[in-house]
């Protein structure tokens, strides 16, 4: 990330229709297990052509909030917000200080992909910080209707941010 942030512009918010947040446990079981629920819940709203997205995005900003994020004695947070037009997943971490950045890997690397599949995949990412911690997003743009096939999107290069704390 660089010095400069850039804010989100300011409009007024969608209504959220569906909501949900769950607390977990800094381990790699509770990746499984958050992926599976955002996978459950998006079905159950309505999106069950969106699962393998927002499986992918619960998946790599999970992992990065248990590898990057995790202090000992906290949890993490996945928080999925659904409107009319988008679905947001949020995860939250304590770790404040860690900012997420887009880097290359090399041909090699085990790691180093993450936040690449996640800019690929959303159609609006960043991060946002937190009194303690930050919050990392990836936004999905919804389709008009659940059977309806998406169209093609812009791809942000990289985060967008704000500066308001939650």
């Amino acid at each position: 990330m660089t010095a400069a942030q850039e804010k989100a512009p300011a409009s007024t918010p969608e209504p959220v229709l569906q909501e949900d947040r769950l607390d977990y446990t800094p381990t790699a079981r509770s990746v499984h297990l958050c992926r599976r629920r955002a996978v459950r819940l998006v079905t159950e709203w309505g999106y069950p052509n969106h699962v393998g997205e927002v499986a992918l995005l619960v998946s790599e900003l999970a992992t990065n909030a248990l590898l990057h994020g995790s202090v000992r004695g906290r949890l993490f947070r996945v928080h999925l917000l659904l409107t009319a037009t988008t679905l947001r997943i949020e995860v939250s971490d304590p770790r404040g200080e860690r900012l997420p950045a887009v880097r290359e890997a090399g041909d090699d690397d085990c790691y180093g992909r993450g936040l690449l599949i996640v800019a690929r995949l959303a159609d609006r990412w960043g991060v946002e910080p937190r009194t303690v911690g930050k919050t990392v997003f990836a936004e999905l743009v919804l389709r008009q209707g659940p059977d309806m096939p998406r169209g093609p999107r812009e791809r942000r290069a990289g985060p967008s941010h704000t500066a308001t704390p939650r």
